[in-house]
């Protein structure tokens, strides 16, 4: 795939700039209409769209619809309902110290925005942050991953088909082109990714003081209390962990549970897995590969230390890993000090829910932490740990409610999205009182008299 050119990129960005300072995106019927453009297309293309993902991740039809074509049109639909209430100013109390004023909120685009998305949902994690940008008004310019050509290059033709290059736009490359880009005068950034490509991001932007949303990552842990339903926690797990072959941002990276009850709900994860794959994973249409042979060799590495209970089986040529539990792992093992984006499934065990919390804080801020157990214990284990969002008995499902914010904290992001979160992430509420010219009290003006009332007042 060709790269786009450094000074093709800085032209975007200038006609992107000229865009926007007519104040064409700022209307609400332009916005509506460029949100039932992105629908359209997506609609049109969403065989292809399955058919690019197959190729690149081995996806099955299923789980793109479910995972990312779904979400987007889901987000889409939801803002196209909203978005007139969303826009409106909102009246606000004024304190009696400055009547007769009113005051008012205004919600305003940011002007042009960057996306940058990777490669493990490559469709929904560029185009659900887009579906913020144009609801709010601004022009875009969307940055894929190199590392899944075939729905990066199906994503540029759509982007293309449903808008104008000043409006929206992709571009592509590796890093020489993410450095272009964050070279550029952009208003608002918004970054899904690696820790370490988010601490990049973050610095480039703040030479130039651009505001980021950072949605990266992290060690995200799945805790299984002894009290717990053992058959459904499983259930859940095993799909939580086999979702794009574990190759999601908030799949549980590793599994912490009592120790009285480790040995069913390790054995049920993998009869579930068995369940829903097959005894030969490798031969099921439904379970994903890993990105590329760069990633396969970090997963295998992690597989060398603890004691492997269930699969273990790779085939490098085909990029494929099976669903692996792993059991008697330790803090100190390499598996436990990154975030594995992979179908591994590292096990600890505690005795007393206190070790577990401070374990978890002991450690980053994850992007998400699920509890499996006593509700009422969950509500206090998650009062007691940060983490960017989660469930009780529960796992994934907290991403695909539109009416909750996602995003991380810490080291797991910054800034947060979905629903209205979206819009808001990509607008400005600007702050404007209305003051009256019919009536100009003078305890405002110097020599301030009547200032013992003024105190009062105050």
């Amino acid at each position: 795939m060709e790269e786009t050119r450094n000074e093709d990129i800085a032209e975007l960005c200038r006609r992107q700039k000229e865009y926007f300072a007519a104040h064409s995106t700022r209307d609400y019927n332009f916005r509506v209409r460029q949100l039932k453009k992105l629908r359209d297309v997506i609609i049109k293309y969403d065989p292809a769209i399955k058919d690019a993902l197959r190729k690149d991740l081995h996806k099955s039809p299923e789980e793109v619809y479910l995972t990312e074509i779904s979400i987007v049109l889901q987000e889409l639909n939801y803002h196209i309902r909203h978005l007139k209430k969303w826009m409106r100013t909102e009246k606000v109390k004024t304190p009696v110290h400055l009547w007769p004023s009113k005051s008012r909120i205004v919600s305003e685009p940011l002007g042009s925005s960057l996306i940058i998305a990777p490669w493990n949902y490559p469709f929904q994690l560029l185009i659900n942050p887009l579906v913020g940008a144009l609801s709010a008004g601004c022009t875009a310019v969307l940055k894929p991953s190199p590392y899944v050509p075939n729905i990066s290059g199906l994503m540029e033709k759509m982007i293309a088909e449903a808008f104008p290059p000043e409006l929206v736009t992709l571009v592509q490359g590796g890093r020489n082109v993410n450095s272009a880009l964050l070279e550029q005068p952009f208003d608002i950034i918004f970054f899904t990714g690696s820790p370490d490509l988010g601490r990049l991001v973050m610095h480039a932007a703040a030479d130039k003081l651009i505001p980021v949303v950072l949605e990266l990552g992290g060690k995200s842990p799945c805790i299984v209390d002894r009290d717990a339903d053992i058959t459904i926690a499983a259930r859940r797990i095993a799909w939580g962990k086999t979702v794009n072959a574990g190759q999601t941002c908030i799949a549980p990276d590793y599994l912490f549970v009592h120790k009285d009850v480790k040995d069913e709900l390790i054995a049920g994860i993998r009869d579930n897995i068995n369940s829903m794959y097959g005894k030969d994973t490798r031969s099921s249409d439904h379970f994903p590969r890993i990105v590329n042979e760069k990633a396969f060799t970090r997963l295998e590495k992690l597989m060398d230390h603890g004691s492997i209970f269930s699969g273990g089986e790779r085939d490098r040529e085909a990029r494929y890993i099976a669903p692996t539990i792993i059991d008697g792992v330790k803090p100190e093992y390499p598996i436990m000090g990154e975030e594995i984006f992979g179908p591994l499934l590292p096990v600890m065990t505690f005795s007393k829910l206190r070790e577990v919390e401070d374990y978890v804080n002991s450690r980053e801020k994850p992007l998400a932490l699920y509890f499996f157990g006593d509700e009422k214990k969950g509500r206090q284990l998650m009062e007691r740990v940060p983490f960017g969002g989660g469930c009780i008995n529960e796992i994934l499902l907290h991403i695909a409610n539109h009416h909750m914010p996602f995003g991380g904290v810490g080291g797991s992001g910054q800034g947060r999205y979905h629903g209205k979160e979206s819009f808001t992430a990509f607008s400005h509420r600007k702050s404007v009182v209305i003051g009256t010219t019919l009536l100009d009290l003078p305890f405002r003006y110097a020599p301030f008299r009547q200032f013992k009332l003024i105190r009062k007042i105050l």
